[in-house]
């Protein structure tokens, strides 16, 4: 029989363009989380700075989040920018664990001012752990109908995302993460950030929260950097 899985959604705090100090907070808050698998917002690693250079799996400045992973037995689901083919970068998610990390996710359905820097993706992804599938998304996919079906296709246990709203648009949250669950009966996963992210998010939204499959919420933390909603998907 299949355990159940224990998540965190983490909205850490965000230094623009230091990947080193970011990685380090993410680290920390890999250790204290609980989680089998610890969710970061969007761009986590380097704020929502476009022009932010792209990381490599390989990038020694990610170890200490290796380290946590090793040391706890999580999966860190982090959000960066990554390098694709032909010079080409894609807005993405590292998967981290401690034997190394590793794109798990390009996204899909770009904004507009992510398009002049960034390839989107070309599928959805499932990324599982223990058993569970869970299918990933970036902000934007979120708000698109055709990508939670194309990946609920898959067959997925949860629909795991890092996103970033400014505080005004927190309700986005609520909005998308009920239509998911009312579309396909499966848990919820946001990671939100929280306080100043750079790129002109001066106040973002926060509120990161998880959902059970009929749109109940297991758990939800406010706008401060910092917080981590938890639960135990069963």
């Amino acid at each position: 029989m299949r355990e159940p899985l224990t998540v965190a959604a983490a909205q850490p705090p965000c230094v623009p363009y230091e990947v080193a100090v970011n990685a380090t907070a993410h680290a920390e808050t890999v250790r204290s989380a609980g989680a089998r698998v610890v969710v970061f917002p969007e761009l986590s690693l380097t704020g929502y700075e476009l022009d932010a250079p792209a990381i490599a799996p390989e990038d020694p400045r990610l170890a200490p989040i290796g380290d946590a992973c090793a040391e706890t037995g999580s999966v860190a689901l982090v959000g960066a920018p990554v390098p694709g083919n032909a010079g080409s970068s894609h807005l993405a998610m590292l998967a981290i664990e401690g034997g190394g990390a590793r794109v798990a996710y390009r996204k899909m359905w770009l904004g507009t001012a992510e398009s002049k820097r960034f390839t989107p993706g070309s599928k959805p992804a499932v990324l599982e752990v223990d058993g569970w599938r869970l299918g990933l998304a970036i902000c934007r996919d979120t708000g698109i109908p055709q990508h939670a079906l194309d990946t609920a296709a898959l067959g997925i246990d949860a629909y795991v995302a890092g996103i970033l709203e400014p505080a005004e648009d927190a309700s986005v949250l609520d909005e998308r993460a009920r239509r998911v669950t009312a579309d396909h009966q499966v848990c919820v996963v946001l990671a939100s950030f929280a306080g100043s992210t750079g790129g002109g998010f001066a106040d973002a939204a926060g509120r990161s929260a998880i959902w059970t499959p009929d749109g109940s919420v297991a758990a939800r933390v406010g706008p401060e950097p910092g917080a981590v909603a938890r639960a135990t998907l069963s």
